[in-house]
């Protein structure tokens, strides 16, 4: 499957549109016995329970008003929130005792708020939630996530000699400076977006004035009339440019321009070697 090809052109987080579907088998609950817990194992497969219709509807009612908006309105992903129906923490949760505390601590390091539910609120958005992973477990395809292990298929070796030689990443790349510990800060499809397209990489710029004295520094600011930098000693400069030369160095053009050159095998490799950071 050609889904890291595919993300060259588009959104990389749509990318995870184009990966094949994992199938998941859902074990048969006996007819004489009670149903079962969502996300209690038996013999290594996790048995869904199911929930009164009711119950299902005020949870999509409630996830529509105030999760959709990040998490999609089936639960499967959205612009800014993971695919809840390949969420480790639902397939694990019963009866809402992980999913509860989520909504109502919300995580703001990754930019949830906190929501206060009742009991009942938690239950439902809990039923809506895993009759939605429910359902995705019994499709093909389509799959919006990614799983670390769908970036783990390259070859680490293969990778650092792409990275000290074709690929050119040392040239501006560091394993023991820049990118010490990247795996670490960043995991499975975070890090490879970082790779392919970083998203708050600073852009050089060095400023020549009409005496010949040039000034280089991160630049800060550029528009038709102005361009602004912050020099190395952490002072903020800017000059019209009508009245200066100019010239940006933006390392997110080289990541840009080895999008269309990069093999699928190269981006396997490159990332494979790249997790072995940490």
């Amino acid at each position: 499957m050609n889904f890291l090809h595919s993300a060259m052109h588009g959104s990389l987080l749509l990318a995870a549109l184009l990966i094949a579907s994992l199938g998941v088998s859902a074990a048969q609950t006996p007819a004489h016995s009670a149903p079962a817990q969502s996300g209690v194992k038996q013999k290594g497969t996790v048995v869904a329970k199911t929930y009164p219709h009711a119950l299902v509807e005020n949870g999509s009612s409630l996830f529509r008003q105030d999760c959709s908006f990040c998490h999609g309105r089936d639960a499967g992903g959205g612009e800014s929130g993971p695919d809840l129906t390949r969420s480790k923490l639902v397939t694990e949760d019963v009866n809402g005792n992980k999913i509860g505390p989520v909504v109502r601590n919300g995580r703001p390091d990754k930019g949830m708020p906190r929501f206060e539910l009742s009991d009942r609120q938690i239950a439902s958005l809990t039923a809506f939630i895993h009759t939605q992973q429910k359902t995705a477990h019994t499709k093909k395809g389509g799959r919006k996530g990614v799983d670390v292990s769908d970036l783990q298929t390259g070859n680490a070796e293969a990778g650092k000699q792409y990275f000290d030689g074709a690929g050119g990443c040392a040239a501006c790349h560091s394993p023991t400076g820049d990118l010490s510990g990247i795996a670490s800060r960043y995991m499975g499809l975070e890090l490879e977006q970082q790779m392919l397209y970083p998203k708050h990489a600073k852009s050089k710029v060095t400023v020549t004035l009409v005496s010949g004295q040039t000034i280089t520094g991160t630049l800060e600011y550029l528009d038709e009339f102005t361009v602004g930098l912050t020099d190395p000693s952490g002072w903020y400069r800017s000059w019209r440019t009508g009245d200066v030369q100019y010239k940006v160095d933006a390392p997110v053009n080289a990541h840009a321009e080895q999008l269309g050159k990069y093999t699928d095998a190269e981006i396997h490799d490159l990332m494979a070697y790249l997790q072995t950071l940490r």
